[in-house]
């Protein structure tokens, strides 16, 4: 069921990893090499935004889970080390520096653009490197970052493109923009912005909500009046969530769009009826339609562990996350190069080939951009792709 990445022969990972090592120091073993391989993820388990950081490090676990009962990576155990950021900043460069003094083999799964922009300058510093972070941010896209950030999901610049493409071909091209004050919410402003300039058109307005608030209040102040058709929402499911139902208490009767950072399933929830008709972007396929092959293997997953999670968008996305990681260790082992510069060899050569038929686009090329689809949430909780 499984679907196996292409095959890549020997000489091709001792040229990668031979080139990795010419920025990753060799010296960072990460471990002896008989205990376990550990990554360091730092993402919100509390806060407004704990639901998106919990799935999506319950999905990656699922995935470690069954690999350690496989045996794991040549009988090494993969543990993944959790700590919660609350989605704050200063705590995701704590939890930062306490795992580079622990020595983790990498980073993985950090949750968020400026918590992971944060700790952006101690990674580069100690040269390890943060695979999946749940961000589509500009920031951590720069072609600099190549071998030390590794984006498995599509940027918010992606996300944003398709929404205006669709809103402007359906004839709706008066938008406005909701987003949170940081720089998670410029990013995706600049990407509305960018999308909208690439038809002639400019957003009829934009007001913010700060990180880990719900104080909406002033934004449907600002953006009601000017009689928008759609609002494309940047931020958190407790801050979208309320200022939907603020937006439409006051009578606004348009549509509203959000990024997939948003966190579906959370989202659904913390609307419930009044969810029916909200538009979010997705970074992977529908967790529901069986008809794709990580589908049917998460939820093969899910059954095998007898576990109580749901699927949903989250919990999917850090199940694929820890898979693509796996996939990455398991060749790195084979080549007898189980360290950071070997697994960062093992994933440059994952560029551009399929983990579960599902595109594995580090850097994009040209004509190959990575997924992004829309689906509308309904008042039952479902979503429609």
């Amino acid at each position: 069921m499984q679907d196996k990445p292409r095959p890549w022969n020997r000489r091709q990972f001792v040229t990668a990893a031979g080139a990795a090592a010419g920025v990753w120091s060799v010296n960072g073993l990460a471990q002896e090499a008989s205990g376990p391989i550990v990554l360091g993820q730092s993402c919100a388990l509390s806060g407004p935004s704990a639901q998106l950081g919990t799935q999506f490090s319950q999905g990656a676990k699922l995935y470690f889970d069954l690999l350690n009962a496989q045996g794991g990576i040549g009988r090494r155990m993969v543990e993944l080390r959790t700590l919660d950021d609350g989605y704050e900043p200063e705590r995701c460069v704590a939890n930062t520096q306490k795992f580079l003094a622990d020595d983790v083999m990498a980073l993985f799964g950090y949750l968020g653009t400026p918590t992971s922009m944060a700790a952006l300058p101690l990674l580069q510093k100690a040269q390890v490197p943060l695979i999946a972070p749940l961000t589509g941010g500009a920031g951590l896209r720069d072609p600099k970052l190549a071998q030390t950030v590794f984006n498995l999901r599509a940027s918010y610049a992606d996300e944003t493109a398709l929404m205006v493409k669709q809103l402007v071909a359906l004839g709706l091209k008066k938008i406005a923009v909701f987003y949170q004050n940081d720089a998670y919410g410029q990013s995706g402003l600049d990407g509305v912005t960018q999308a909208l300039q690439g038809h002639g058109l400019k957003p009829v307005g934009a007001a913010t909500v700060e990180r880990n608030s719900q104080d909406v209040g002033k934004a449907v102040k600002t953006l009601l009046p000017l009689g928008a058709d759609v609002v494309v929402q940047v931020g958190t499911y407790a801050a979208c969530a309320a200022f939907v139902r603020a937006a439409r208490q006051a009578g606004y009767g348009g549509q509203f769009y959000n990024v997939s950072f948003v966190g579906t399933s959370a989202l659904a929830q913390a609307l419930g009826k009044e969810a029916e008709g909200v538009v979010v972007s997705q970074v992977v396929p529908s967790p529901y339609k069986t008809s794709h092959p990580l589908v049917r293997e998460f939820q093969t997953a899910l059954q095998k562990a007898g576990t109580a999670l749901q699927p949903n968008y989250s919990s999917m996305e850090g199940y694929l996350a820890a898979r693509v990681v796996g996939e990455a260790l398991k060749s790195a082992s084979a080549a007898g190069r189980l360290q950071r510069a070997g697994l960062v060899a093992a994933l440059e050569a994952l560029n551009g080939q399929q983990v579960a038929g599902f595109p594995i686009a580090f850097r994009p090329q040209a004509g190959k951009p990575r997924f992004v689809e829309l689906s509308m949430l309904t008042g039952d909780g479902k979503v429609r792709v």
